[in-house]
Order: C-alpha cells, then structure tokens, then sequence
C-alpha cells in the first residue's frame, strides 16, 4: 500500500511512525511534514488545506489510503473531496467534523441527547454574554466556539476576569473568527482524562486513556497551550468508569451523530471531567489528540492499518485491538515563550540518542531540516515520550531522555503525570 498523511505536527509523526510498522505497507508520503517524519515518510510541500493539490497528488501517485491528522482539514472537508475523486481517506466528513468545529454545535448535540455535560449558554452578541455573566455563577468557562489550535479556553475566577474574557475573545478576537460565537458553561472540577475512539459511523472501539496537561506553567498554572504533555493510561479511568462512558457518552455520541445524518467515521476524541456526579463531557475532538497520540500509538499492538480500513468499511466490528500492559509518558519541550512569543531557529542536538534506546522516542512537532542541522521551527518543538512497566518508571524514563535534547531556549514542565504520584 501507499499511504499518504496530512498534516505537519507531532501526531502526525506519531502516526507516521505507526503506519510504517504496518507490514502491509510500502511507501508513506506526509504533506507537508516536518524532519523528524521525515525519517518514515517522503515529505511533499504541499499544504494540508491545499485540497485541490492534495487529491491531485493521491491520484498522479495511486495512493491506497490517506490519513488526515489535524483539525481545520477536517472542518473544512478535506474528507469530501477526497471522496468525490473516489480516494479512499480515514476522517470524518466536513457534517460529521463540525463536533469539533463548533463547540455550540456540540453542545446543544449532548443536550439534545441526554449525554452527560457540564450546563452552558451560546452567546452570538457580547453584549448579551455580559449580561449573563452578572448572575452567573464564578469561577466560569468561556470557550470560542470554532476552531483555536487547542488555545480558545478562558477559566475565569472572577466577573472581571470574565467580562475581560468576553472582550478577548468576542471582541478583539484573540482566537480570530473562532470567537464569532462563545460558550459560556459551568466550571466543572474532577480529574481530566482524554480517550481516543475509532468509529466507523455505527461502531465505536475506545483506545486506552490517557491525560493531557494544557497549562504552560508547573502547577497547571499560566496560558492554556495545545498541550505540554501526556501520560497513558490514566490510573483514575477505573473499569467501572470506563463501562459507563461507553454506554451512557461514547455510544450514545455515535448514535446522536447517525441521527444528526452525520454519521462519525473517524477519531472521536472525548475530553472528559470525572466529576462526584460521574464523568461528563468536556469537549469532543474529530481527531488523534496531540500529544496524546504520543503516549496512545506506541502501547497500541493492533495493524493501525487495519483500524482504519476497517472503519472505512463499516466493519470495526471485526478488529481486536490491543494495548500493550505497560505505561507511556510525554513531556514536550517547547521554545520558551510559548504559547505566546517565542523565537525559531535553533539547532537541535541529541536528537540521534533515542535510536539507541528501545521503548524511547522523539516525535518532531516544529522542527525543520537545514543547511545547518535540524532546527526549531514552532513553539512546540519536541515530544519526549518512553515507556515503563507503570507510570512512575515511565515518568522518569521521560524526564531522563529529555537531557538527551539540547537547543537554546527549551523550556518544559516539570510535573507531567505527577497526578500520579498521588494516586
């Protein structure tokens, strides 16, 4: 097969490196990459909303499979118009991507459905959000309702912390036209965790858990990032929770989507808050989670290729999937400044090490090959992610590999899956 990925991050590097396992596969393309995917794919410059080009490409190369990774291709229908060409592509559809894509939209689909959610208003007039606000219980979540690469989340403690909210994202539009409409809902308070799905429009198989950090500060404290890292599996996602979740929001979602006429092929990514009154959902996501896709792909055992031909074909059924009993952890280095300013540029050393190592990896986020060597290219740079035989060897497998990286300016945090020490 000839497998082409699109997309230029982390994920996807994650799911390059995945994909080339599968032994059913010969070539992969990634458009338009990044260095390090370099390794498993040959990158084309072409970019990932550029969908003209990118079917023409599949079509001029025979391409078998294309796996879309990131958001805004997603939403913007990348997936209808491989399908018109007759391509085959793993992704939702541009109806069946809005979950992501507006966050209202989601919203009024748990309300509609009965899926458990924290209680929230939509808001298309600043003014009247204001106006709410002032009877509104603090502290309050604002969230713009398009797409704003993981970053459109205001936690407000205060109503002046909130009415500056409003402005920021209502009115001067820090997360651009994302902040057209706003959600405003209920602060929910519990233990995150983030579960992957695969789904084949009827069928719904969750991966293994795993938990996010969105803070750029030690502490949660600071900006909300795309992510500063992750680990797998989350020890607060017992069986019991795990049992309810499938019945009572991953299966009901699938079915609500089915009824919408929007029938979910895809990653349905759950973002959910384990509240006292039971888990609830905080976001859904129509695609691999990043960096969760760094802890999530390398304890996954199953063919990623027979996954995704199996959801194409309605048939997830069928498919066995199987995690390795073990643990993974990410610690992203970033540029210092992120997710705010921050410089590029700097050459990256020690990147080589890990291939001397087994169950340790280095996926590329913004890096870019030069005259001069690797360098960094994003705020985001690196994903640093091992694996150990429980969450505390994996958390220091990470932490080790991470001194095996150099450039100036690296900045991380400090306590990625220190939740688990306490629990």
């Amino acid at each position: 097969m000839k497998v082409l990925i699109v997309g230029s991050g982390g994920r996807e590097h994650a799911i390059a490196w995945k994909v080339a396992q599968s032994e059913r596969v010969d070539k992969i393309y990634c458009a338009p990459g990044n260095a390090g995917i370099e390794e498993y794919a040959e990158c084309v410059n072409i970019g990932a909303m550029e969908f003209d080009k990118l079917t023409e490409f599949a079509v001029a190369e025979g391409i078998d499979l294309t796996v879309v990774g990131m958001d805004d291709p997603l939403v913007g229908g990348i997936v209808n118009a491989f399908e018109e060409k007759g391509l085959r592509v793993f992704g939702p559809r541009q109806l069946a991507a809005m979950i992501e894509g507006s966050k209202a939209f989601s919203k009024d689909l748990m309300k509609k459905y009965h899926i458990p959610t924290a209680a929230y208003e939509n808001f298309d007039d600043p003014q009247k959000a204001l106006e709410y606000l002032e009877t509104a219980k603090m502290p309050i979540v604002l969230k713009a309702d398009g797409l704003a690469l993981g970053k459109g989340v205001l936690i407000c403690n205060t109503l002046e912390e909130a009415k500056d909210g409003v402005k920021t994202i209502m009115e001067d539009k820090q997360f651009g036209s994302a902040g057209n409409r706003m959600v405003i809902e209920e602060f929910m308070t519990g233990r995150e965790v983030s579960v992957l799905c695969f789904c084949d429009g009827t069928h719904v198989v969750p991966m293994t858990s795993a938990q996010d950090h969105k803070r750029a500060e030690d502490g949660d404290q600071g900006l909300n990032t795309g992510g500063m890292g992750t680990f797998s599996p989350s020890p607060f996602y017992t069986p019991e929770i795990a049992a309810f979740c499938e019945e009572n929001i991953y299966k009901p979602t699938m079915a609500a989507m089915k009824a919408e006429g929007r029938d979910f092929v895809g990653i349905l990514f759950v973002g959910l808050m384990l509240t006292e009154d039971g888990p609830k959902v905080l976001e859904y996501n129509a695609r691999f989670g990043d960096p969760e896709a760094q802890v999530v792909l390398p304890r996954m055992k199953t063919d990623i290729i027979d996954v995704f031909e199996a959801c194409i074909d309605g048939r997830l059924d069928e498919i066995q999937l199987e995690f390795e009993d073990n643990a993974a952890v990410c610690v992203v280095l970033a540029s210092a400044g992120y997710p705010v300013k921050y410089d590029k540029g700097f050459v990256i050393d020690g990147l080589d090490t890990f291939k001397e190592h087994d169950g340790y990896y280095c996926f590329h986020a913004g890096t870019k090959r030069t005259e001069a060597g690797i360098v960094t290219n994003g705020g985001r740079v690196l994903g640093v992610t091992a694996k150990g035989s429980d969450l505390k060897e994996a958390r220091a497998n990470a932490y080790k590999a991470t001194e095996w990286v150099r450039f100036d300016n690296k900045y991380m945090r400090h306590d990625i899956g220190k939740a688990i020490d306490e629990a």
